[in-house]
């Protein structure tokens, strides 16, 4: 009887994995479509502008890896960003900071996605997002326009991690990390279009002065990256959400915690 019990426990446990992992694909493609459907339209914008700050962020964190300095970041209300810096010449520092954006919205993405999948309650790393808001704020921001848009996303964020209800502050979690890699997949693809305009403006064509290499296969590889990132990071959650080989139920982990025990349903 008591083997009986546990056993239906533990398919209790296996039924709440997969409903828990189609909870996640789904708003996963759910996000990734609102974000195709209503590209264009004000209540995205804000967004764009958060994934904007990302991807100047990547440049940033680059730099500073490669042992160079940030002057400051700015984002525009084109949606334009641009990220002021000094470094020694060097054609391997130009790639890894040129890289460094799109491949960073992608990483950005990414640990969202994993985050929103295994937090609780989402609190926490919309805390952590605040924290970033506010340190670039306050180490990089020199003009108006960005100094406003991110300590309002700051205190957006801050707020949604204190009052904003659990299945709210993870949904924002995975709508910011489809949003990200969608706009970052965007901008390249924008990028790309764009290379016959002569421009010059874009981190692929920078790369493509500084290596010889054209940017449409910069593009292209910072494109199939960030989907490989993406894959590789929702096969992590999936796989590693299965049971584990002592038994242990993967329900304990997510399970109301009023809910009886296995023992306590022997008893």
């Amino acid at each position: 009887m008591k083997l009986s019990r546990q056993r239906s426990v533990r398919l209790r446990a296996m039924e709440a994995r997969h409903h828990l992992d189609g909870r996640l694909l789904f708003a996963l493609a759910a996000a990734a479509l609102a974000g195709i459907l209503f590209w264009n339209t004000w209540p995205l914008y804000p967004f764009k502008l958060l994934v904007v700050l990302m991807h100047e962020s990547g440049h940033a964190a680059a730099t500073l890896l490669v042992g160079g300095s940030v002057d400051a970041i700015r984002i525009s209300p084109d949606q334009g960003g641009l990220t002021l810096s000094r470094f020694a010449p060097s054609v391997l520092r130009e790639i890894v900071i040129s890289s460094a954006g799109y491949v960073g919205s992608a990483v950005s993405a990414c640990v969202l996605l994993y985050l929103a999948a295994r937090s609780r309650n989402g609190r926490w790393p919309l805390v952590a997002l605040a924290g970033w808001c506010m340190l670039v704020t306050l180490l990089y921001v020199r003009d108006a326009f960005t100094l406003a848009f991110v300590s309002a996303c700051a205190l957006a964020l801050a707020l949604l991690a204190r009052f904003g209800a659990s299945w709210l502050r993870r949904g924002v979690l995975v709508f910011l990390a489809a949003f990200s890699c969608c706009y970052a997949l965007y901008d390249i693809r924008d990028d790309l279009l764009h290379l016959t305009s002569g421009s010059g403006g874009t981190d692929a064509d920078a790369l493509a002065r500084a290596t010889f290499i054209p940017a449409i296969v910069w593009g292209v590889a910072w494109g199939v990256l960030s989907i490989g990132l993406v894959l590789l990071t929702l096969r992590r959650i999936l796989v590693s959400a299965q049971p584990s080989d002592s038994g242990t139920p993967y329900a304990a982990l997510h399970a109301n915690p009023d809910a009886p025990s296995p023992d306590e349903l022997a008893r």
